[in-house]
């Protein structure tokens, strides 16, 4: 009821939809703590369904070069332990993001921005101040740690309608950092056990 209450809300005020920027998720752990099923469920639920749902309830009312962009994640492609809830609603945010640019074609497009890590520490605390190691800053072949903005940057790109050729794409956004191949002992990393 709640996503409904908000796409007629959403509705009433402006009657169309250019945009719809799909960026919530939770997560609830994995197999090690363990997760439950219901808590499993509710992570899929509020980064998958959500999302599905809010589309087809705005899909009657989408401009006609509106874009729906769904935020998902490079934990899609890459883990750390007891990730499983978080990493399977953002493989399955990716997976539902070409299913729906080809049900949705000539509609709205649809596509997906993965971040990687993107220090959101100012959006906590204004006085935030990051302190990155040359470890953090090595891992990624930019050099830095990403910034909300570099998200912004591709969610506005995915949303311009001089990109509408651009539709069921994921664009990866996280410094090529799932590019680099790293070995224990490589550049001074190493793994404790």
């Amino acid at each position: 009821q709640v996503l409904e209450d908000f796409a007629q809300q959403v509705v009433g005020r402006f009657k169309k939809v250019d945009f719809l920027i799909n960026n919530a998720c939770i997560s609830r752990k994995g197999i090690l703590e363990p997760c439950s099923y219901d808590d499993f469920n509710y992570v899929l639920q509020v980064g998958v369904t959500a999302p599905y749902y809010l589309t087809q309830l705005f899909l009657p009312h989408f401009s006609s070069n509106a874009s729906v962009v769904n935020i998902a994640s490079t934990r899609a492609f890459m883990s750390k332990p007891n990730t499983e809830s978080y990493t399977a609603a953002k493989g399955g945010i990716i997976a539902l993001t070409h299913a729906m640019a080809v049900s949705l074609s000539g509609q709205v497009r649809v596509n997906s921005v993965s971040p990687g890590w993107i220090d959101t520490g100012k959006y906590y605390n204004k006085d935030y101040v990051p302190n990155y190691t040359k470890a953090d800053k090595m891992q990624h072949p930019s050099g830095r740690v990403g910034t909300p903005q570099d998200i912004v940057r591709a969610v506005f790109y995915l949303c311009d309608p001089e990109n509408s050729f651009v539709n069921g794409e994921n664009i990866t956004v996280d410094g090529g950092m799932t590019k680099l191949m790293i070995y224990a002992g490589d550049e001074g990393w190493s793994l404790d056990i």
